[in-house]
């Protein structure tokens, strides 16, 4: 059997553990570090205090990063300064900027830089993008998207930093359904939204809205609260995650010339006969694999860097999700369109 990828994570918070679960279920691969500050025990596994100390007393084969967003930046350079493969949890970097840097620099320095968009690795939107690829729904046309829950409040007051500008739903949830729409639907074009301030008086949004349009011609519209009482997220539908209360309702509708997807429930609609208003409709079912997104991903990892796989997301993946989030905070804030990528055919991207 060949040597087990040894993997150490970097921030013991509720990802952190979740990753940590996963690498103890992964096979080939173990845990060999963590970096905490608050120097929490965690089994037998060496603890460090920061990744200076990890890199000088522990050799690890790459490091998870689930970090509070503004220290992604700061430890993702220091590990490919070091040549040392990195999943970073989402979203990439606080900003499209420090997101740019990341990329840059894994670019130069050939070092695998994977960003934690997890849910590409479930089974369920494997199946869902086969269907789409395949033109089971024929073009796609619209996408809705809703994600709304409620987060309790001792949900912030474990992490301050949750209620601080910036670390709203738009960056810390829409993130990975932006990520999503992206993977299904294209490379986003235009953005327009709208978004309103936190009720529990945060100095953040706790309601936002947003319109994509794109390249292909498709639109998407989406919602995020973390502030609204519904059955209607990812986390709620898809059973990913035993924590979360599972409900019977999906949270993505993709619409087609020929018919419509559903998601996470993976009801394929088609008329029976002639695509018309006037002719009956029926759903199918699809049948899909069932596992853990966290495992797949890990798993993934150690193949990346065992070299016999490349990233499912990369860094340039990750600022490119990034620069949408940007696109919709600054639309919701200017109340104007915002162009996130060119037009096919324009020297450079219109202004507003």
């Amino acid at each position: 059997m060949s040597k087990k990828v040894r993997l150490a994570v970097v921030g013991a918070g509720l990802v952190g553990q979740r990753h940590m679960t996963a690498i103890e279920q992964a096979n080939g691969v173990e845990l060999g570090a963590i970096v905490e500050p608050s120097k929490m025990a965690i089994g037998a596994t060496p603890v460090f205090v920061n990744l200076d100390d990890l890199f000088q007393a522990n050799a690890v084969d790459g490091v998870i990063l689930s970090t509070p967003t503004p220290l992604h930046l700061q430890g993702g350079l220091a590990c490919i300064k070091r040549g040392i493969p990195v999943l970073i949890e989402k979203p990439l970097a606080a900003s499209a900027a420090e997101a740019t840097l990341l990329a840059k620099a894994a670019e130069k320095a050939g070092v695998p830089v994977l960003v934690g968009h997890h849910r590409r690795h479930n089974p369920l939107i494997r199946k869902a993008k086969s269907l789409i690829q395949g033109g089971a729904i024929g073009e796609i046309r619209a996408a809705q998207v809703t994600c709304w829950f409620y987060k309790p409040d001792d949900y912030f007051e474990a992490a301050p930093w949750r209620k601080e500008r910036g670390a709203g739903p738009i960056l810390v949830n829409l993130v990975h359904d932006i990520d999503l729409m992206r993977h299904f639907c294209g490379e986003v074009l235009t953005v327009q939204a709208q978004m309103t301030p936190s009720k529990r008086g945060f100095d953040n949004e706790d309601l936002a809205a947003a319109v994509l349009r794109f390249e292909s011609g498709a639109i998407c519209t989406i919602t995020v609260s973390d502030s609204i009482v519904s059955p209607w997220s990812w986390e709620l539908t898809s059973r990913e995650y035993p924590i979360y209360p599972a409900t019977d309702q999906s949270c993505y509708l993709i619409g087609g010339s020929e018919g419509s997807l559903s998601i996470p429930d993976m009801r394929l609609w088609r008329h029976d006969g002639k695509a018309s208003w006037w002719t009956p409709m029926s759903a199918t079912a699809m049948p899909r694999e069932n596992s853990d997104p966290l495992l797949n991903q890990i798993m993934h990892f150690a193949d990346v860097i065992r070299g016999v796989d490349t990233p499912l997301v990369t860094a340039d993946e990750g600022l490119k999700t990034m620069r949408v989030i940007e696109a919709i905070q600054q639309a919701a804030q200017t109340e104007n369109i915002v162009y996130v990528s060119f037009p096919k055919g324009a020297a450079q991207a219109p202004t507003e």
